[in-house]
Protein backbone atom coordinates (compact mmCIF):
# COMPACT_ATOMS: atom_id res chain seq x y z
CA UNK A 1 0.00 0.00 0.00
CA UNK A 2 3.12 2.58 0.67
CA UNK A 3 4.68 2.19 -2.05
CA UNK A 4 1.58 2.28 -4.28
CA UNK A 5 0.70 5.43 -2.61
CA UNK A 6 4.14 6.79 -2.75
CA UNK A 7 4.66 5.77 -6.85
CA UNK A 8 0.72 8.38 -7.41
CA UNK A 9 -0.45 4.44 -8.12
CA UNK A 10 -3.24 4.69 -5.50
CA UNK A 11 -4.79 7.74 -4.06
CA UNK A 12 -5.30 8.41 0.06
CA UNK A 13 -8.62 10.09 0.74
CA UNK A 14 -9.69 11.70 3.45
CA UNK A 15 -13.37 11.77 4.84
CA UNK A 16 -14.47 14.81 6.94
CA UNK A 17 -12.76 18.19 6.28
CA UNK A 18 -13.14 19.75 9.50
CA UNK A 19 -10.46 21.37 11.45
CA UNK A 20 -8.76 17.67 11.86
CA UNK A 21 -9.53 16.54 8.13
CA UNK A 22 -8.40 19.16 6.04
CA UNK A 23 -4.83 19.44 8.12
CA UNK A 24 -4.49 16.07 7.56
CA UNK A 25 -5.47 16.26 3.91
CA UNK A 26 -3.62 19.03 3.07
CA UNK A 27 -0.37 17.62 4.99
CA UNK A 28 -0.26 14.82 2.45
CA UNK A 29 -1.31 15.77 -0.82
CA UNK A 30 2.19 17.77 -0.25
CA UNK A 31 3.40 14.09 -0.90
CA UNK A 32 0.98 11.73 -2.83
CA UNK A 33 -2.54 12.51 -4.62
CA UNK A 34 -5.10 12.65 -2.17
CA UNK A 35 -8.95 12.92 -2.26
CA UNK A 36 -10.95 15.15 0.43
CA UNK A 37 -14.24 14.06 0.63
CA UNK A 38 -16.92 15.69 2.68
CA UNK A 39 -20.70 15.56 2.65
CA UNK A 40 -20.66 19.69 2.89
CA UNK A 41 -21.23 20.72 -0.32
CA UNK A 42 -20.77 24.37 0.54
CA UNK A 43 -17.68 23.53 2.06
CA UNK A 44 -16.50 21.87 -0.64
CA UNK A 45 -17.13 24.56 -2.92
CA UNK A 46 -14.71 26.68 -0.36
CA UNK A 47 -12.01 24.43 0.17
CA UNK A 48 -11.82 24.33 -4.32
CA UNK A 49 -10.99 28.35 -3.50
CA UNK A 50 -8.24 27.53 -0.82
CA UNK A 51 -10.24 28.70 1.73
CA UNK A 52 -10.70 26.92 5.00
CA UNK A 53 -14.07 26.86 6.12
CA UNK A 54 -12.90 26.40 9.71
CA UNK A 55 -10.53 29.46 9.61
CA UNK A 56 -7.34 27.82 10.95
CA UNK A 57 -5.21 27.40 7.50
CA UNK A 58 -4.38 30.23 5.73
CA UNK A 59 -4.70 30.43 1.87
CA UNK A 60 -0.96 29.61 0.82
CA UNK A 61 -1.49 26.05 3.22
CA UNK A 62 -3.00 24.91 -0.09
CA UNK A 63 -0.78 26.15 -2.45
CA UNK A 64 1.45 23.00 -4.25
CA UNK A 65 -1.20 20.14 -2.86
CA UNK A 66 -2.45 17.57 -5.21
CA UNK A 67 -5.46 17.18 -3.81
CA UNK A 68 -9.21 16.83 -5.35
CA UNK A 69 -11.87 18.58 -3.35
CA UNK A 70 -15.33 16.73 -3.69
CA UNK A 71 -18.81 14.97 -2.22
CA UNK A 72 -19.30 13.02 -5.07
CA UNK A 73 -18.73 8.77 -4.18
CA UNK A 74 -17.15 7.70 -7.63
CA UNK A 75 -14.64 9.93 -6.95
CA UNK A 76 -14.17 8.85 -3.75
CA UNK A 77 -14.39 5.04 -5.57
CA UNK A 78 -10.41 6.61 -6.82
CA UNK A 79 -8.69 5.87 -3.56
CA UNK A 80 -6.81 2.73 -1.54
CA UNK A 81 -6.42 4.27 1.40
CA UNK A 82 -9.10 5.99 3.22
CA UNK A 83 -8.86 8.04 6.60
CA UNK A 84 -12.46 8.89 8.69
CA UNK A 85 -11.92 12.13 10.72
CA UNK A 86 -15.50 12.76 11.32
CA UNK A 87 -16.78 14.30 14.20
CA UNK A 88 -17.89 12.58 17.33
CA UNK A 89 -19.79 14.53 19.71
CA UNK A 90 -22.18 13.61 22.41
CA UNK A 91 -26.04 14.03 22.43
CA UNK A 92 -28.00 16.32 25.19
CA UNK A 93 -27.77 13.38 27.86
CA UNK A 94 -23.93 13.28 27.24
CA UNK A 95 -24.21 10.17 25.81
CA UNK A 96 -22.09 8.97 22.39
CA UNK A 97 -23.48 9.85 19.30
CA UNK A 98 -22.27 7.57 16.53
CA UNK A 99 -24.06 9.01 13.53
CA UNK A 100 -21.40 10.36 12.16
CA UNK A 101 -18.79 7.22 12.24
CA UNK A 102 -21.51 5.39 11.39
CA UNK A 103 -22.65 7.64 8.50
CA UNK A 104 -18.27 7.35 7.33
CA UNK A 105 -18.40 3.71 7.49
CA UNK A 106 -21.46 3.48 5.41
CA UNK A 107 -19.46 5.66 2.68
CA UNK A 108 -16.57 3.42 2.90
CA UNK A 109 -18.70 0.14 2.84
CA UNK A 110 -19.86 1.34 -0.88
CA UNK A 111 -16.76 2.49 -2.48
CA UNK A 112 -13.71 0.02 -0.53
CA UNK A 113 -12.09 -2.96 -2.74
CA UNK A 114 -10.02 -5.73 -1.66
CA UNK A 115 -6.66 -4.67 -0.79
CA UNK A 116 -7.61 -1.13 0.55
CA UNK A 117 -6.93 0.25 3.97
CA UNK A 118 -9.38 2.17 6.59
CA UNK A 119 -7.68 4.19 9.14
CA UNK A 120 -10.27 5.82 12.18
CA UNK A 121 -8.63 8.76 13.36
CA UNK A 122 -12.34 10.14 14.83
CA UNK A 123 -12.09 10.16 18.75
CA UNK A 124 -14.20 6.98 20.39
CA UNK A 125 -14.44 4.73 22.89
CA UNK A 126 -12.11 1.26 23.35
CA UNK A 127 -13.79 -1.19 20.81
CA UNK A 128 -15.87 0.84 18.85
CA UNK A 129 -13.74 0.97 15.87
CA UNK A 130 -13.89 -2.83 15.37
CA UNK A 131 -17.31 -3.42 17.58
CA UNK A 132 -19.25 -0.57 15.91
CA UNK A 133 -17.90 0.86 12.41
CA UNK A 134 -16.14 -2.49 11.24
CA UNK A 135 -19.50 -4.72 10.97
CA UNK A 136 -20.93 -1.82 9.09
CA UNK A 137 -18.32 -1.61 6.52
CA UNK A 138 -17.75 -5.67 6.11
CA UNK A 139 -22.04 -5.86 5.36
CA UNK A 140 -22.17 -3.02 3.30
CA UNK A 141 -18.77 -3.90 0.96
CA UNK A 142 -19.35 -7.66 1.24
CA UNK A 143 -15.59 -7.66 2.46
CA UNK A 144 -13.89 -9.22 5.39
CA UNK A 145 -10.98 -7.57 7.33
CA UNK A 146 -7.94 -8.71 7.43
CA UNK A 147 -8.76 -10.87 4.22
CA UNK A 148 -9.84 -8.71 2.06
CA UNK A 149 -8.93 -4.99 3.26
CA UNK A 150 -6.78 -3.54 6.73
CA UNK A 151 -8.60 -1.91 9.24
CA UNK A 152 -6.76 0.46 11.69
CA UNK A 153 -6.69 3.33 14.23
CA UNK A 154 -4.42 6.56 14.85
CA UNK A 155 -6.21 9.05 16.57
CA UNK A 156 -5.85 12.44 16.11
CA UNK A 157 -3.69 15.08 17.88
CA UNK A 158 -5.09 18.68 16.46
CA UNK A 159 -4.96 21.59 18.85
CA UNK A 160 -7.08 23.79 16.73
CA UNK A 161 -5.67 27.68 17.02
CA UNK A 162 -2.01 25.95 17.80
CA UNK A 163 0.51 26.81 14.92
CA UNK A 164 3.53 24.71 17.40
CA UNK A 165 1.96 21.05 18.19
CA UNK A 166 0.98 20.84 14.22
CA UNK A 167 0.39 17.17 12.39
CA UNK A 168 3.98 16.84 11.24
CA UNK A 169 5.65 17.98 14.79
CA UNK A 170 3.82 15.79 17.21
CA UNK A 171 4.48 11.72 17.18
CA UNK A 172 1.49 9.93 15.67
CA UNK A 173 0.05 6.88 17.55
CA UNK A 174 -0.92 4.15 15.25
CA UNK A 175 -2.20 0.31 15.57
CA UNK A 176 -3.87 -2.10 12.59
CA UNK A 177 -5.64 -5.24 12.71
CA UNK A 178 -2.20 -7.05 11.68
CA UNK A 179 1.50 -6.73 12.06
CA UNK A 180 1.14 -6.37 8.27
CA UNK A 181 -0.89 -3.42 8.51
CA UNK A 182 -0.06 -1.78 11.17
CA UNK A 183 4.09 -1.35 9.08
CA UNK A 184 2.00 0.09 5.97
CA UNK A 185 0.09 2.62 8.07
CA UNK A 186 3.21 3.38 10.40
CA UNK A 187 4.89 3.69 6.81
CA UNK A 188 2.07 6.17 4.98
CA UNK A 189 2.12 8.15 8.25
CA UNK A 190 5.88 8.37 8.51
CA UNK A 191 5.43 10.26 5.00
CA UNK A 192 3.91 13.71 6.86
CA UNK A 193 4.88 13.29 10.49
CA UNK A 194 8.53 14.35 11.32
CA UNK A 195 8.44 13.29 14.99
CA UNK A 196 7.51 9.88 14.21
CA UNK A 197 5.39 7.44 15.07
CA UNK A 198 4.12 4.97 18.07
CA UNK A 199 3.24 1.63 17.16
CA UNK A 200 0.50 0.49 19.26
CA UNK A 201 0.02 -3.13 19.92
CA UNK A 202 -3.87 -2.92 19.58
CA UNK A 203 -6.23 -1.09 17.61
CA UNK A 204 -8.41 -0.98 21.04
CA UNK A 205 -4.91 0.43 22.85
CA UNK A 206 -4.56 3.29 20.52
CA UNK A 207 -8.57 4.18 21.05
CA UNK A 208 -7.91 4.33 24.65
CA UNK A 209 -4.61 6.51 24.49
CA UNK A 210 -6.66 9.05 23.13
CA UNK A 211 -9.68 8.71 25.13
CA UNK A 212 -7.25 8.94 28.72
CA UNK A 213 -5.04 12.11 27.01
CA UNK A 214 -8.09 14.72 27.01
CA UNK A 215 -9.89 12.55 30.16
CA UNK A 216 -6.78 13.18 32.01
CA UNK A 217 -6.60 17.23 30.90
CA UNK A 218 -10.27 17.29 32.21
CA UNK A 219 -10.04 15.68 35.80
CA UNK A 220 -6.65 18.35 36.56
CA UNK A 221 -8.88 21.08 35.36
CA UNK A 222 -11.99 20.04 37.30
CA UNK A 223 -9.32 20.13 40.29
CA UNK A 224 -8.22 23.74 39.90
CA UNK A 225 -12.05 24.61 39.27
CA UNK A 226 -12.58 23.01 42.91
CA UNK A 227 -10.07 24.68 44.24
CA UNK A 228 -10.67 28.21 42.96
CA UNK A 229 -14.39 27.52 44.63
CA UNK A 230 -12.32 26.59 47.59
CA UNK A 231 -10.02 29.30 47.64
CA UNK A 232 -12.90 32.32 46.64
CA UNK A 233 -14.21 31.02 49.87
CA UNK A 234 -10.94 31.90 51.90
CA UNK A 235 -10.26 35.19 49.86
CA UNK A 236 -7.12 34.35 48.17
CA UNK A 237 -6.33 34.82 44.67
CA UNK A 238 -5.81 30.66 42.78
CA UNK A 239 -3.80 32.21 40.28
CA UNK A 240 -1.37 33.57 42.69
CA UNK A 241 -1.58 29.73 44.43
CA UNK A 242 -0.60 28.33 41.51
CA UNK A 243 2.01 30.87 40.49
CA UNK A 244 3.69 29.49 43.89
CA UNK A 245 2.98 25.84 43.90
CA UNK A 246 4.14 26.10 40.58
CA UNK A 247 7.74 26.90 41.66
CA UNK A 248 8.16 23.03 42.44
CA UNK A 249 9.90 21.17 39.93
CA UNK A 250 6.96 18.24 39.27
CA UNK A 251 3.85 20.68 39.90
CA UNK A 252 1.31 20.51 37.16
CA UNK A 253 0.58 23.66 35.89
CA UNK A 254 -3.21 23.55 34.90
CA UNK A 255 -5.44 26.03 35.25
CA UNK A 256 -9.50 27.03 35.72
CA UNK A 257 -11.83 27.75 33.70
CA UNK A 258 -14.66 27.08 31.23
CA UNK A 259 -14.28 23.64 29.85
CA UNK A 260 -15.92 22.97 26.31
CA UNK A 261 -14.86 22.16 23.23
CA UNK A 262 -14.62 19.34 20.85
CA UNK A 263 -12.18 17.12 23.20
CA UNK A 264 -11.75 17.36 26.80
CA UNK A 265 -15.43 18.84 27.68
CA UNK A 266 -16.66 15.06 25.20
CA UNK A 267 -14.09 12.55 25.34
CA UNK A 268 -14.45 11.73 29.05
CA UNK A 269 -18.46 10.61 28.12
CA UNK A 270 -17.23 8.32 25.94
CA UNK A 271 -15.22 6.41 28.41
CA UNK A 272 -17.81 6.70 30.78
CA UNK A 273 -20.48 5.23 28.76
CA UNK A 274 -18.18 2.17 27.66
CA UNK A 275 -17.30 1.54 31.62
CA UNK A 276 -21.24 1.47 32.39
CA UNK A 277 -21.76 -0.64 29.19
CA UNK A 278 -19.06 -3.56 31.09
CA UNK A 279 -20.85 -2.52 34.50
CA UNK A 280 -18.66 -0.56 35.93
CA UNK A 281 -20.12 2.91 37.48
CA UNK A 282 -17.27 5.84 36.91
CA UNK A 283 -16.90 7.53 39.93
CA UNK A 284 -13.60 10.35 39.83
CA UNK A 285 -13.86 10.99 36.12
CA UNK A 286 -17.66 11.88 36.03
CA UNK A 287 -17.07 13.78 39.56
CA UNK A 288 -14.84 15.75 37.64
CA UNK A 289 -17.05 16.13 34.75
CA UNK A 290 -20.18 17.15 36.81
CA UNK A 291 -17.74 20.25 38.49
CA UNK A 292 -16.59 21.62 35.00
CA UNK A 293 -19.61 21.65 33.53
CA UNK A 294 -21.20 23.46 36.49
CA UNK A 295 -18.70 26.27 36.14
CA UNK A 296 -20.61 28.47 34.13
CA UNK A 297 -23.73 28.45 36.67
CA UNK A 298 -21.02 28.86 39.36
CA UNK A 299 -19.50 32.06 37.45
CA UNK A 300 -23.18 33.47 36.63
CA UNK A 301 -23.74 33.03 40.24
CA UNK A 302 -20.71 34.96 41.45
CA UNK A 303 -21.71 38.31 39.16
CA UNK A 304 -25.53 38.11 39.98
CA UNK A 305 -24.24 38.37 43.67
CA UNK A 306 -22.41 41.63 42.93
CA UNK A 307 -25.31 43.06 40.91
CA UNK A 308 -27.96 42.36 43.83
CA UNK A 309 -25.23 43.75 46.31
CA UNK A 310 -24.64 46.53 43.81
CA UNK A 311 -27.15 47.93 42.02
CA UNK A 312 -29.78 45.70 43.70
CA UNK A 313 -32.32 45.98 40.30
CA UNK A 314 -30.97 42.76 38.24
CA UNK A 315 -34.14 43.30 35.72
CA UNK A 316 -32.33 46.53 34.93
CA UNK A 317 -28.64 45.65 34.61
CA UNK A 318 -26.42 44.93 31.84
CA UNK A 319 -23.94 42.47 31.60
CA UNK A 320 -20.90 42.43 28.64
CA UNK A 321 -19.69 38.99 27.97
CA UNK A 322 -15.95 38.90 26.41
CA UNK A 323 -15.30 36.07 23.89
CA UNK A 324 -18.21 33.52 22.25
CA UNK A 325 -15.82 30.88 21.15
CA UNK A 326 -14.69 27.45 22.99
CA UNK A 327 -11.23 28.40 23.16
CA UNK A 328 -8.96 31.83 22.60
CA UNK A 329 -8.06 32.65 19.24
CA UNK A 330 -10.20 30.58 17.04
CA UNK A 331 -13.63 31.12 15.31
CA UNK A 332 -15.04 28.07 16.43
CA UNK A 333 -18.32 28.29 18.74
CA UNK A 334 -19.23 24.43 18.72
CA UNK A 335 -19.47 23.25 22.47
CA UNK A 336 -18.59 26.91 23.81
CA UNK A 337 -19.19 26.65 27.77
CA UNK A 338 -19.85 30.20 27.11
CA UNK A 339 -23.28 29.90 26.13
CA UNK A 340 -24.04 28.32 29.49
CA UNK A 341 -22.76 31.40 31.32
CA UNK A 342 -25.12 33.63 29.60
CA UNK A 343 -27.96 31.25 29.48
CA UNK A 344 -27.21 31.56 33.36
CA UNK A 345 -27.44 35.23 33.47
CA UNK A 346 -30.75 35.40 31.34
CA UNK A 347 -32.41 33.10 33.73
CA UNK A 348 -32.17 36.58 36.07
CA UNK A 349 -33.35 38.57 33.52
CA UNK A 350 -30.18 40.12 32.96
CA UNK A 351 -30.03 42.28 29.96
CA UNK A 352 -26.38 40.31 28.29
CA UNK A 353 -24.71 41.85 25.65
CA UNK A 354 -21.72 39.32 24.14
CA UNK A 355 -18.69 40.41 21.85
CA UNK A 356 -15.88 38.68 20.19
CA UNK A 357 -13.42 39.73 17.14
CA UNK A 358 -13.72 35.99 16.32
CA UNK A 359 -17.00 34.75 16.21
CA UNK A 360 -19.69 34.83 13.89
CA UNK A 361 -23.17 36.31 14.76
CA UNK A 362 -25.03 34.33 13.08
CA UNK A 363 -23.65 31.01 13.76
CA UNK A 364 -24.39 31.77 17.26
CA UNK A 365 -27.49 32.98 16.78
CA UNK A 366 -28.41 29.75 14.69
CA UNK A 367 -26.36 27.52 17.91
CA UNK A 368 -27.28 29.04 20.58
CA UNK A 369 -30.61 31.58 20.27
CA UNK A 370 -28.43 35.24 20.68
CA UNK A 371 -25.77 37.01 18.29
CA UNK A 372 -23.29 39.81 19.26
CA UNK A 373 -23.90 42.80 20.13
CA UNK A 374 -23.80 45.96 17.25
CA UNK A 375 -22.79 48.15 19.98
CA UNK A 376 -20.62 48.32 23.95
CA UNK A 377 -22.51 50.50 26.05
CA UNK A 378 -20.46 52.60 28.66
CA UNK A 379 -23.19 51.30 31.71
CA UNK A 380 -22.37 47.68 32.25
CA UNK A 381 -22.68 46.32 35.78
CA UNK A 382 -20.05 43.57 35.11
CA UNK A 383 -17.80 42.42 32.37
CA UNK A 384 -16.97 38.98 31.90
CA UNK A 385 -14.03 37.90 30.30
CA UNK A 386 -14.66 34.40 29.28
CA UNK A 387 -12.08 34.06 26.61
CA UNK A 388 -8.76 35.11 26.85
CA UNK A 389 -8.12 36.11 22.41
CA UNK A 390 -5.37 37.79 22.06
CA UNK A 391 -6.93 40.81 21.16
CA UNK A 392 -8.16 41.35 24.51
CA UNK A 393 -4.66 41.52 26.46
CA UNK A 394 -4.74 45.57 24.95
CA UNK A 395 -6.97 46.54 27.01
CA UNK A 396 -6.01 48.72 29.53
CA UNK A 397 -8.05 49.88 33.30
CA UNK A 398 -9.47 52.94 31.20
CA UNK A 399 -10.74 50.61 28.85
CA UNK A 400 -12.79 48.95 31.19
CA UNK A 401 -13.86 51.97 33.24
CA UNK A 402 -15.40 53.51 30.05
CA UNK A 403 -17.56 50.96 29.54
CA UNK A 404 -18.56 50.13 33.35
CA UNK A 405 -20.18 51.95 35.98
CA UNK A 406 -18.13 52.74 38.78
CA UNK A 407 -19.26 49.97 41.33
CA UNK A 408 -19.15 47.33 38.38
CA UNK A 409 -17.27 43.88 38.62
CA UNK A 410 -14.77 42.78 35.91
CA UNK A 411 -14.54 39.06 35.98
CA UNK A 412 -11.49 37.74 34.17
CA UNK A 413 -12.22 33.89 34.11
CA UNK A 414 -8.75 33.39 33.32
CA UNK A 415 -6.96 36.02 35.38
CA UNK A 416 -5.19 37.69 32.36
CA UNK A 417 -5.72 41.26 33.77
CA UNK A 418 -4.50 40.23 36.92
CA UNK A 419 -3.40 43.03 38.87
CA UNK A 420 -3.87 45.37 36.30
CA UNK A 421 -7.48 46.58 37.24
CA UNK A 422 -7.03 48.48 40.35
CA UNK A 423 -10.51 51.26 39.86
CA UNK A 424 -12.97 48.59 39.84
CA UNK A 425 -13.44 45.24 41.66
CA UNK A 426 -11.78 42.61 40.08
CA UNK A 427 -12.45 38.82 40.29
CA UNK A 428 -11.09 35.78 38.75
CA UNK A 429 -11.26 32.00 39.10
Amino acid sequence: MYKQLVEKKGKLAVIGLGYVGLPIALEFAKKISVIGFDINARRIELMKQGIDPSNELEKNDFEGCDITFTDSLDVLKEAKFFIVAVPTPVDEHNVPDLTPVKKASETIGKVIRKGDYVVFESTVYPGCTEDDCLPVIEKLSGLKNVKDFKLGYSPERINPGDKTHTLAKIIKVVSGCDAESLEEIAKVYELVVQAGVHRASSIKVAEAAKIIENTQRDLNIALMNELSIIFDKIGINTFEVLEAAGTKWNFLKFQPGLVGGHCIGVDPYYLTYKAKELGYHSEVILAGRNINDNMAKYVAKKVIQHIIKNNGDVKSSKVLVKGATFKENVSDIRNSKVSDVVNALKEYYVNVDVEDPHADSEELKHEYGFGLAEKIRNDYDAVIIAVPHSDYLLHDEDYFAGISKPQALIADLKGIYRNKINNRKYWSL
